[in-house]
């Protein structure tokens, strides 16, 4: 029995074995070394190969491609060699890398992508290189502006052993060390204006102002028949609906706090022009007074001012028939000061600070934009000059950089002009293209001077002013149906723009900083 025992078991060996050679599992096979490479026991040299090859012999430590048939090298292209400690990817024309080419690499010690095409490499491109002791970067033509900033603070920080490296480009860096770069020879925060929230309405004027510690702004909606209140929700961070003033014909809703009083100027087309006041019980605005209908038979702006600590608002007029006229604030209402400019029809009126005192621009459709001085002995504004010969000024606007003056005057069909205050007259310093705009409005957010012209035709532009030309560049197209104003508010470290538009939805756009080392 035992040697019978012994002799199946030889026979199911053996039928093991058959089965194992007919049809059984194999060894596998070890990967031989890939055509365009030449294999040791632990390295791998690699010329002309027209990708990485993803089968080598197992225990490769070191990997060496020189003259390879592509620029780019993909995310991962390694991680299949996660026992590699040697790396050099030399004397090729890699232009490209993945932020995680090198995905997987986490015994890699050395590392060389010397003598390539590289200009700039991925942010975190050595991230998780935990034990990374050696980084040739030389022979590449690097382009030393915002990308690589996050490798001048990288080399600040490690303690792989990085041979000098040069700029190429751009001009003010070119031939200088990267490890002598420092974060402030970079400047890489820019900004963008992006749609924060779109009001489902038509508006020709937008303003904003604060009262009991609260945000509003206001729109003149003539096709709804409002001046509608906004009031910024701190918790949503967003504007909603406080209330409304009915005005079938409103063209611009002035609010003015005075005496922490709050009082609405409605400027509207037909039906007369009012002045409202709010109440808090009930909480409601209740016109208080009419505006003369013989002086203001056709407004298009309003502006509020304050000189000698009183207070006064001006209502452009763009009839024939009626004129442009002053109102001061009298401790109950407010009462006609002054009439000026008749006949002109005027569309537009800033009030400013010229050579310390106060001054009224008046842009007019029939001739040149007027300037109006202050009789401080008369408590009236007189003529005082013409700023230039140019007609169909819409708007002329003023601004302050670096405490100089400026203005600038858009208009519809020409081209607009920026101009400086010199002393004794505003010279011409620059034309911006500007067909079909009605609308312009110079703003600051903290170091920044903007300046966006509307248009009807096309986008509308954002500018930017260069200090080192001291003139506005282009910055920033946005899009915007037929805008007729503009306003900044900022609130809850936000910064919030305002575009009234006369075809399209209103809008309000978030000012945002960018910083492009980050991307």
């Amino acid at each position: 029995m035992p040697e019978l025992g012994r002799g199946r078991l030889g026979l199911i060996c053996l039928s093991a074995l058959c089965l194992s050679l007919v049809g059984g599992s194999r060894a596998p096979k070890t990967p031989r070394c890939p055509a365009t490479c030449s294999c040791t026991k632990d390295s791998a040299f690699c010329v002309d190969t027209k990708a990485i090859p993803r089968n080598f012999p197992p225990g490769i430590i070191s990997l060496t491609m020189v003259n390879v048939a592509f620029s780019t090298i993909p995310e991962g292209a390694f991680s299949h060699l996660h026992l590699l400690q040697f790396l050099f990817i030399e004397n090729n024309d890699i232009q490209a890398l993945s932020k995680f080419t090198f995905r997987g690499l986490k015994s890699l010690t050395h590392l060389s992508l010397s003598n390539n095409n590289l200009q700039q490499l991925p942010r975190e491109l050595f991230k998780h290189l935990d034990i990374l002791t050696d980084l040739d970067l030389r022979g590449n033509s690097f382009h030393c502006d915002c990308k690589i900033k996050w490798l001048v603070d990288w080399m600040e920080k490690t303690n792989a052993s990085v041979p000098t490296v040069y700029c190429a480009s751009p001009f003010e860096f070119q031939g200088r060390r990267i490890r002598d770069l420092v974060p402030r020879d970079f400047n890489c925060i820019t900004a963008d204006f992006a749609v924060y929230q779109t009001f489902p309405f038509h508006s020709v004027s937008v303003e904003s102002y604060e009262f009991n510690d609260d945000q509003f702004v206001t729109f003149a909606q003539p096709d709804s028949g409002f001046c509608a209140v906004y009031v910024w929700d701190h918790v949503e961070l967003v504007f909603r609906r406080f209330h409304n003033i009915t005005s079938r014909s409103a063209v611009y809703c002035k609010p003015a706090v005075i005496n922490s009083g709050l009082y609405m100027i409605v400027a509207q087309l037909f039906g007369g022009s009012h002045i409202y006041k709010w109440e808090e019980a009930p909480q409601r605005f209740v016109k208080i007074q009419d505006i003369d209908t013989s002086r203001v038979r056709k407004p298009n702006f309003v502006d509020t001012f304050q000189l000698d600590e009183e207070w006064y608002f001006v209502v452009a007029d763009s009839s024939k028939a009626g004129s442009t006229s002053i109102y001061r604030w009298n401790s109950n209402g407010f009462y006609s000061h002054q009439s000026l400019h008749p006949w002109y029809r005027d569309i537009h009126v800033e009030f400013l600070e010229v050579g310390g005192k106060p001054h009224l621009i008046l842009s007019s459709a029939s001739q040149p934009p007027a300037v109006y001085q202050w009789n401080r002995s008369q408590k009236q504004f007189v003529f005082w000059s013409q700023i230039t010969d140019l007609a169909d000024v819409q708007m002329v606007k003023h601004f302050w950089v670096r405490k100089v003056l400026y203005v600038c005057l858009t208009r519809f069909i020409g081209d607009s002009k920026i101009l400086r205050w010199e002393g004794q007259q505003f010279v011409e310093i620059q034309t911006l293209p500007s067909r079909g705009s009605m609308a312009v409005f110079p703003f600051s957010v903290g170091l920044r001077q903007y300046l966006i012209l509307g248009s009807d035709y096309s986008f509308s532009r954002v500018y930017l002013w260069d200090d080192l030309t001291q003139r506005f560049q282009p910055f920033q197209e946005l899009n915007m149906r037929a805008p007729r104003a503009f306003s900044l508010l900022s609130v809850d470290d936000k910064d919030i723009l305002l575009a009234a538009s006369f075809k399209g939805n209103t809008l309000a756009y978030q000012h945002l900083l960018v910083d492009l080392s980050a991307k």
